[in-house]
Order: C-alpha cells, then structure tokens, then sequence
C-alpha cells in the first residue's frame, strides 16, 4: 500500500468513522483505487489531505452522494480540482476551542491582547463575546454563539468573562470575515454531516463581523514579532495556538517556541502531546482516551481536551512530575 493509500484508509477508517459516513466512504473507496491514487499523487504531500481534496472538491459543487458517482465527477473535474488544492491547507478555525481556553484566560488580569498564530478567520479571538455551558452547569454570558463542553476533574469553571481589550491573528494565508470565497472555503472545511458545527461557525463569523481582528499575514515567528510590537502599554498579551503547530516544520516549531519564550508573555497552547515536548515531559498519566490534545499555559501542562475543546478533563498535582 502506498503513503497515500494508507493516508486515506487511516483517515476513513479512523477519523470519519462515526463522524462523517460520506467522508468513510470516499476514503475508503479511494485508498483502493489505482486511478484516484495516481491523480492523488501529482498534489504535494501536504494537499493530498483527504480533508484538502474532498473539502475543494465539494467547494466547486463535487456531488455529495455514494463514491461511484463522486468518483466520476472527481476524475472528470480533476484538472481543476488539482489546480485549487494546491492553493489550499486545512485552516479549520473552531470556535468550540474557546470552551477550553477560557478556565486559563479567566484566570489572567486584563485587559488582554489576544494574539492567535495560525488564527485561520479569527474565530479563536472572541472568548469574551461567546457564552458557555459546562457540563449541567448555569450558563455564562449572553451570546448568539453557546459553548458547550463536558469535563471531568477538579476544573476550575470560570465564573468570569476574560477582559479582552485587542485581537490580533497571525497566518501565512488568513481567511477574511469581508470575503465571500474566504468563507466558502472555512465552510467547505466542515465535514458533510456536521449540520450543528456548520450553524455554530455561520453564528460566530457574523458575531467576529462586527467587531473583525487584526490580521496579519506572516509566518509564526516573524508574526508573532510584529503582534506584540504592535501591543500598547498596560495591556497584556497572551499568545495562543490552538492545532497549529503540527503545521510546523520541526526546525520551525522549534524556533517558535524559542521566540515565544524571549518574549516573556503568556502562551495557551492546546496542541497535540508531541508538539510540546517540554509540556508533555511533565505528565505521569497516558493520554486521555476522549481528550488527545494537551492544554497548557507557558509549557504547564494543565488539561487533556478534545482536539475542538468539546471535552476538558483537568490535571492533578499527581498527574505531573514536580519541576
């Protein structure tokens, strides 16, 4: 089986089990297909990506239906399916992630500069403006955007709304709220299935409409630069990367987080274990089963949470080596 082959059958069998029957299908069916493996394999590694081809795919008016017919308008349409993937990386932007930052943000003095590497639209960048319901617990805030997240352990569940006084994105091709083709490709992004996470993102990109962050298109670290030179005194910033850095080349991910530790600011990293080495080096506990990535506040590690912060379940002083 080739690397693509077995790139599509992981992600069928794996990641759109149970989440998404039409993406299982597709990739299932074209991990076995010679022809659709050929075409997969002209696209650079990283646009190869199931969520890359089947997200343009659908973008320019691909058939939702079984694989022989997505297939026949896949081989057909494939010149200018290519043409558009390679334009493309999977920029996801979930407000849902909020739900987990905000027990850390609530924490903080404010005013706050909020400065998002990999920001994507920007949707990262409004924990203030959005309302939250842990577990059966009384909501917070008041907001057309509602949070919902299930935990476990001694989380400390905000009371608090965090004090935001800037928003700043940093991304090598940031999605505009004021473009109509930015927001068509954010939405292609979401699986086929995912009707309620289509609602929640059309809900808090017409909340971030009102008020848009600063954007800026950069790399992480000459980004990140530019962002906290622009922070006014009296103002805190709180560096934040959410899913990112396993964007990053390792020699890259590296010299950002070197940047980010010059800095002297604060960074909530919600990541993948391998992506904070440092953090992870910390914990006497395997990885939560339904909480895979790794919260934490400058490279403390504090939470497993679900990759979308749907789940948070939180650390104990026992679940870390002392340092």
């Amino acid at each position: 089986m080739t690397e693509t082959a077995d790139w599509y059958h992981r992600f069928g069998g794996q990641d759109a089990r149970g989440s998404s029957p039409l993406y299982e299908e597709w990739a299932l069916a074209a991990a076995e297909d010679d022809e659709v493996l050929r075409l997969l394999e002209q696209l650079p590694l990283q646009q190869r990506s199931p969520v890359i081809v089947f997200g343009v795919a659908r973008l320019l008016g691909a058939p939702e239906s079984e694989w022989h017919r997505f297939r026949a308008w896949l081989v057909d349409s494939w010149p200018v399916v290519a043409h558009e993937a390679r334009s493309r990386g999977v920029q996801t932007n979930d407000p849902r992630r909020c739900a987990a930052l905000l027990p850390l943000l609530a924490t903080l003095d404010g005013p706050l500069a909020l400065v998002d590497i990999g920001a994507s639209a920007g949707l990262c960048l409004y924990p203030d403006r959005y309302a939250y319901r842990y577990d059966d617990r009384p909501v917070l805030g008041n907001s057309t955007v509602l949070l919902e997240c299930t935990t476990s352990g001694a989380v400390p569940v905000p009371d608090r709304l965090p004090e935001v006084a800037l928003r700043v994105g940093v991304d090598r091709t940031p999605l505009l709220l004021d473009r109509p083709d930015d927001m068509r490709w954010l939405e292609a992004l979401l699986w086929p299935e995912q009707h309620e996470r289509r609602a929640l993102q059309r809900a808090a990109i017409e909340l971030a409409r009102t008020d848009p962050p600063t954007m800026f298109e950069a790399d992480a670290i000459t980004g990140l630069a530019v962002a906290l030179a622009g922070i006014p005194r009296g103002v805190r910033p709180v560096v934040i990367t959410t899913g990112v850095l396993v964007y990053l080349p390792r020699a890259e991910r590296m010299r950002f987080i070197e940047s980010v530790r010059a800095a002297g600011c604060d960074w909530i990293a919600l990541e993948a274990p391998a992506m904070l080495p440092d953090a992870a080096a910390r914990l006497r506990v395997p990885v939560h089963p339904d909480a895979r990535f790794l919260l934490a506040l400058n490279e403390r590690p504090v939470a497993f949470t679900a990759p979308h912060g749907t789940r948070l379940h939180w650390l104990g002083d026992g679940d870390l080596a002392s340092g």
